[in-house]
């Protein structure tokens, strides 16, 4: 198979060092394409004995499979400049956030569209990314994408393309709500006097054996709260505080509003 990935960022890079570290595509088969001169200095020194192509500009791209990584915002942009002509044997696997497939097919003119949402902890191969189709790809063609996108962490298929925006909202942004979580603790850790990253220690300890706990464990979340929370303690205490200040539905309300946001980047 022969890849091309357009767009260069931090998911483009992500998804190509995964791909050439399971070896599921030789170096020769990949190409970027990015039309940032900065961008192309910095891949040549992430891949530098590599065989992989970079281009900033393409009228033919000779590949089996076209990634658009590039940011929402931009793919009009993109669709419209880029001359590459695309042959009736091609797919398209879109990573936009809120970019439908009806959208890419109409601006790209060709009906072969996987649109895929993932999220930053691909950057380790530990990711999520929910994915789904239009009409007219296989499904071994469809197994060829999931194997790629199962090299970057794990893959779920939707049937309904509208729950892509509810993925965004929950894992896609994800990452971003449990840093801001961490960081908060962390910042109350030195208030109470602890030295910073010795608060960054016990707080991403925590969290991972927190995770553990929730994986392995056949309690649900309210029983494994009760574990913690003891009656008149201190794990009480400030679960109190969240409730009187209304901190789930505050969270809540913040990832239904991505989603509503994911659903406006579609224009």
């Amino acid at each position: 198979m022969k890849i091309a990935i357009i767009g260069a960022g931090n998911m483009g890079l992500s998804f190509s060092k995964s791909f050439l570290k399971y070896e599921l595509i030789k170096p020769e088969n990949l190409q970027l394409i990015t039309r940032n001169p900065a961008k192309i200095y910095k891949i040549s020194e992430e891949f530098p004995k590599s065989k992989i192509s970079i281009f900033s500009d393409v009228e033919k791209l000779d590949a089996d499979l076209i990634i658009i990584a590039v940011k929402p915002q931009d793919f009009q942009h993109v669709a419209e400049n880029f001359k590459f002509k695309l042959n009736e044997k091609q797919m398209i696997l879109s990573i936009m956030a809120g970019i439908k497939i009806g959208k890419i097919q109409k601006l790209l003119n060709h009906p072969l569209v996987v649109r895929a949402m993932p999220n930053s902890p691909t950057l380790l191969g530990m990711g999520i990314t929910g994915y789904t189709s239009a009409e007219g790809i296989t499904f071994n063609e469809l197994m060829n994408v999931e194997r790629l996108l199962n090299s970057t962490g794990r893959s779920v298929y939707l049937e309904n393309e509208d729950l892509l925006d509810g993925v965004t909202a929950l894992s896609g942004s994800g990452p971003a709500y449990f840093y801001y979580i961490v960081d908060a603790m962390i910042k109350a850790g030195t208030q109470m006097g602890i030295d910073e990253n010795l608060s960054k220690l016990f707080v991403k300890q925590t969290m991972l054996g927190a995770y553990h706990l929730i994986n392995n464990s056949e309690k649900n979340l309210d029983d494994l709260i009760k574990d913690v929370a003891s009656k008149g303690g201190t794990t009480e205490a400030a679960l109190k505080t969240f409730e009187e200040n209304n901190f789930k539905e505050i969270l809540q309300k913040g990832i239904l509003n991505a989603e509503k946001r994911a659903k406006e980047l579609n224009g």
